[in-house]
């Protein structure tokens, strides 16, 4: 595949296969993702890989406590506190197609619940992908994280492997830090879903709309 075809068939996966990734994988899929930029090359990255009996214990307590009413509190804020156009529209757009390929009518909180419980669990995706920097850094590490996590989820495309990257599973960093070992030092920016696609899974099956490059690119000759 060329980066061109990749870059397009990169998706948010939220269904997966119960099959492992193997530790070779996962290892290319670093050792290609450390060559992304990063401001004087900072290389920011601090990266869990949560696997097995690790996972299913984790994200057992992540769970818990989301379901017990504990929305938890997340290092940093990741979205606006109010939402403006076209934003908003995007958003409610979003969650709507989602709702609607599963079939989950408004009124039905259980269910919706019970999808969004799914977060916590990577939606039990074999890899549980956590991603970690230092307080001290800047907005500017942000933006090279950014650029680092992009690499991730391509070469994982490359590899044949899905991924969703994950704002929600930097909610509860308290339990996440103490399960792992991490210190209060660190942020926890978010995490990744890592598996293998299940590609008969209803909620793999819509794609979210893309604006056309014209709506956001001014040129000037």
């Amino acid at each position: 595949m060329t980066i061109f075809e990749i870059l397009k068939q990169r998706k948010s996966v939220r269904a997966y296969l119960d099959k492992p990734v193997e530790k070779e994988k996962i290892n290319a899929i670093f050792d290609a993702a450390r060559y992304a930029p990063s401001g004087v090359n900072t290389q920011p990255w601090q990266v869990a890989v949560v696997t097995g009996d690790s996972k299913l214990a984790l994200q057992s307590k992540i769970e818990a406590a989301f379901r017990a009413g504990n929305k938890g509190q997340a290092d940093y804020t990741y979205y606006p506190t109010q939402w403006i156009e076209p934003y908003k529209a995007r958003r409610k757009d979003c969650g709507l197609l989602m709702y609607q390929t599963l079939k989950i009518e408004r009124s039905d909180k259980q269910r919706q619940l019970d999808q969004w419980a799914a977060n916590y669990r990577a939606f039990d995706a074999p890899v549980m992908l956590l991603f970690f920097m230092d307080k001290n850094m800047q907005t500017g590490s942000y933006m090279d994280y950014g650029m680092f996590l992009q690499s991730v989820m391509l070469a994982a495309v490359e590899l044949g492997l899905a991924t969703c990257p994950q704002a929600s599973l930097a909610d509860y960093p308290e339990i996440i830090n103490t399960e792992l070992g991490y210190s209060d030092d660190s942020i926890l920016l978010c995490g990744m879903a890592l598996g293998y696609e299940d590609k008969n899974a209803m909620v793999n099956s819509y794609r979210t709309v893309r604006e056309e490059a014209s709506s956001f690119i001014d040129c000037f000759d």
